[in-house]
């Protein structure tokens, strides 16, 4: 069985060496497994990925905590992960948080890890089967435990931005969770990055890993946070800024949500198309059609608008204009 396996890797090898040679007689003594350590494990992903038939994920490791950050990484970011016992802020709950603190420069430039913070809270109802099944987080994992609000106010208190792979989703319970995050910047890795121009074929944070040569143990708020900032910071030759730093730069523009109000009916559908989505006026936002773009677009919306829409050269819809501390906010009022 040795010898099968060494004759295999002679397909990957070319030229066989005299010291391969000596290995694979010595390995006839051998269980298989030892044959394998003596080969070496860089040895092995490099002749398996020069065949072309196999692709070698690499586990991701946490980074370290600097004990001494740099002094030129002025500026302070979180990546922040939650899990909930549901969907809807206004009436589910978080059960765990995960924080990565780090430093970074005006360029988007990645500087020192300076915190971590991972923490389970005991919710009010117990813990739905499939959020469990989902999670890893159960019942009994939770049971008297709480999130330690001074660990998190050490971290998020001096950050000038908050990232989330779902901002849209993870703000709105953190705002309801606590005060520590108001007044807070946030920006998402999900929507604020263009990963189909960097090649990746989906969004999700698993798509993500993967393409991007890694694997993590997922669906745990610090290993995902942890998996996030390698995907971020990653440089891929000639590929230009890093995905941080596009996010980072997104995050300083203005945003301009418009709101299709008392549109036609029958236009709902060429709405749709376009990319807008309907509010039902329960979050406070007005009872129609809406749509978020840049400052830079808004001219161009509004004549689609008053063109295509409405039919009216003097439509005026109701428009908000956004930043980075008032996006992804839930119940946002216009």
């Amino acid at each position: 069985m040795t010898t099968r396996f060494a004759e295999q890797f002679d397909m990957f090898s070319g030229e066989v060496s005299r010291e391969q040679k000596v290995m694979r007689s010595s390995s006839r003594l051998a269980k298989p497994e030892q044959s394998i350590i003596t080969m070496g494990e860089v040895d092995m992903v490099r002749q398996l990925s020069q065949t072309g038939r196999y692709r070698i994920l690499t586990k991701l490791l946490p980074r370290v905590i600097a004990p001494k950050p740099r002094p030129e990484f002025l500026l302070k970011g979180i990546i922040l992960d939650t899990e909930t016992t549901g969907l809807n802020a206004r009436k589910d709950e978080i059960i765990e948080i995960g924080v990565i603190a780090f430093t970074f420069d005006h360029n988007g430039n990645l500087g020192d890890v300076t915190g971590v913070y991972g923490g389970l809270q005991q919710p009010s109802v117990s813990i739905p089967s499939e959020i469990s099944k989902l999670t890893g987080i159960t019942d009994a994992m939770v049971l008297g435990q709480s999130i330690d609000m001074d660990a998190l106010q050490a971290l998020i208190g001096p950050a000038d931005l908050l990232i989330a792979h779902n901002a849209g989703f993870d703000r709105p319970f953190c705002d309801a969770f606590s005060n520590v995050f108001f007044g807070k910047a946030w920006a998402c890795s999900n929507s604020e990055i263009d990963w189909a121009a960097r090649g990746y074929e989906g969004t999700k944070l698993g798509y993500l890993i993967g393409q991007a040569g890694f694997f993590h143990d997922g669906h745990r708020a610090v290993d995902d946070c942890f998996a996030l900032l390698e995907v971020l910071i990653r440089e891929v030759d000639g590929s230009g800024p890093t995905a941080f730093a596009e996010l980072y730069e997104a995050s300083q523009r203005s945003r301009v949500r418009i709101f299709a109000e008392n549109s036609p009916f029958e236009m709902k559908d060429h709405l749709k198309a376009r990319g807008y989505r309907w509010s039902d006026g329960t979050d406070g936002r007005p009872k129609s059609w809406w749509i978020e773009v840049d400052e830079g677009a808004l001219d161009d919306e509004l004549g689609y608008l008053r063109s295509e829409i409405y039919r009216y050269p003097d439509a005026d819809p109701p428009i908000k204009r956004l930043t980075a501390f008032d996006r992804f906010r839930a119940w946002l009022i216009s």
